[in-house]
């Protein structure tokens, strides 16, 4: 095959979007490093760029576009000699992108990788499946994404039209995936889907995501394994039973609820219902009374009332989640919501969408007060400041809490270390390193 794209030259990946593109661009870094080419994240002076795109909401659309915009420009200057454009902004939209942005030498959609190799002068080798060049710098922690698509019929979610039906990955392929992320210095890995918890059931006629935890709970190597992205519908409670006995799985859950109130649950096609809803979270907590339970909530949803964010907010209160956090309502075509009218205003939907963060403010703070005197196995990602910057195991990276110890302190990057807490705010924790 003539190399179309000179291995002399170097290669940029930009990434943009949720931790599934993270994935996604680290797959095809591991592919073309594995085939001689030189590849970065974000070079600063790169010769060729592929941006891998996200397409979820409108704010994500426009940085995307932006992005492309930036890079198309660079290269009609001749600061750079070849732009391709991935993932699912031009999944989505690869026609009107085509039109708008001819400057790209060409777009690709989410499941188009051999194509993009090809395009590069690279082979799709599947030996190198698994062989991924890490995006999370100091690479003791990495996602594994266990699932691709998606056949749920959320109304506000455009995610089956990029990524399509779901395709799960075999428990063997996934197992062999965590031994190479072990063998690069992986202690944490979060496994993530567009959902969990349908897993294996197109494999395996099954849903086995339990068995999974049993299998990678062998993996040498690995400390943590994080679960994110649990759908509550027929949520199988097997997987809580498994956290209880798999000593590497962090007493933590990912499980977007996105509202309580019926008619909004109703309107979003969610197939639950508040009461089914409060039952579940009790029952997981009866069989894990440890568990730190992250949810996410959409707000200014077509038809949502002041009444319907008051029961959200209620609910809020009454279940008290560790971790939560809130989104406004996009009006995305071509899903079912885009038929409805998005009579919610911007203003109204931010205005809500700070009323739900004001009320878990509180209940962070007063959870976080309880762990003052308490000591927890901290996992520290990163030095800023003043501070060494950790996690314990019911926080993921970016999203969650985080445990600050003061910089004089002995600790290393990637390592693991028992912090006394000895104070709080709402979504911090202080402390020093525990003596025994």
């Amino acid at each position: 095959m003539k190399t179309k794209i000179s291995k002399d030259k170097k290669i940029s990946i930009v990434t943009l979007g949720c931790s599934k593109n993270q994935v996604d661009s680290e797959v095809l870094a591991g592919q073309l490093n594995g085939q001689g080419y030189k590849v970065k994240f974000d070079d600063t002076e790169p010769d060729v760029v592929i941006v891998n795109t996200c397409g979820f909401i409108d704010l994500a659309k426009q940085e995307s576009i932006d992005t492309i915009v930036q890079y198309a420009d660079a290269k009609t200057q001749g600061q750079i000699d070849n732009l391709y454009v991935t993932g699912c902004l031009s999944q989505r939209y690869k026609d009107d992108l085509e039109q708008e942005i001819p400057e790209v030498d060409a777009y690709f959609g989410t499941l188009d990788l051999p194509f993009l190799l090809e395009e590069l002068g690279a082979d799709y080798k599947k030996e190198l499946l698994g062989e991924r060049q890490l995006l999370t710098g100091p690479n003791h922690y990495a996602y594994l994404k266990i699932s691709e698509g998606c056949n749920r019929t959320c109304a506000f979610c455009a995610i089956p039209l990029m990524r399509g039906k779901h395709v799960s990955k075999t428990i063997d392929a996934l197992v062999e995936e965590a031994q190479n992320l072990a063998k690069q210095g992986v202690k944490e890995i979060m496994l993530i889907a567009q959902e969990l918890t349908y897993y294996g059931l197109d494999i395996y006629k099954e849903r086995a995501l339990s068995k999974l935890l049993y299998a990678l709970n062998e993996v040498e190597g690995i400390e943590w394994i994080r679960l994110h992205y649990a759908y509550p519908s027929k949520f199988p409670l097997e997987i809580i039973e498994a956290m209880v006995k798999c000593d590497k799985v962090c007493n933590y859950l990912d499980i977007p609820l996105q509202h309580a109130s019926d008619p909004v649950l109703d309107r979003m096609r969610r197939q639950i219902t508040n009461a089914e809803t409060i039952e579940l979270i009790n029952k997981i907590r009866e069989i894990q009374p440890e568990i730190a339970i992250r949810t996410t909530m959409l707000v200014g949803f077509p038809g949502e009332t002041e009444e319907d964010v008051d029961k959200l907010i209620e609910f809020i209160e009454q279940m008290r989640f560790d971790r939560l956090g809130v989104f406004e309502y996009s009006h995305e075509e071509n899903t079912p919501g885009y038929e409805l009218e998005d009579n919610v205003p911007a203003e109204t939907k931010r205005l809500r969408a700070q009323r739900v963060m004001q009320a878990q403010e509180k209940i962070s703070f007063e959870l976080n007060q309880e762990k003052i005197g308490k000591t927890f196995k901290t996992l520290f990602d990163r030095k800023e400041g003043e501070y060494f910057i950790g996690r314990t195991e019911f926080d993921s990276p970016e999203v969650d809490n985080e445990v600050l110890v003061s910089a004089n302190e002995y600790i290393r990057i990637g390592d693991f270390a028992d912090i006394l807490v000895n104070d709080a705010t709402e979504f911090d924790l202080m402390g020093t390193i525990a003596t025994k």
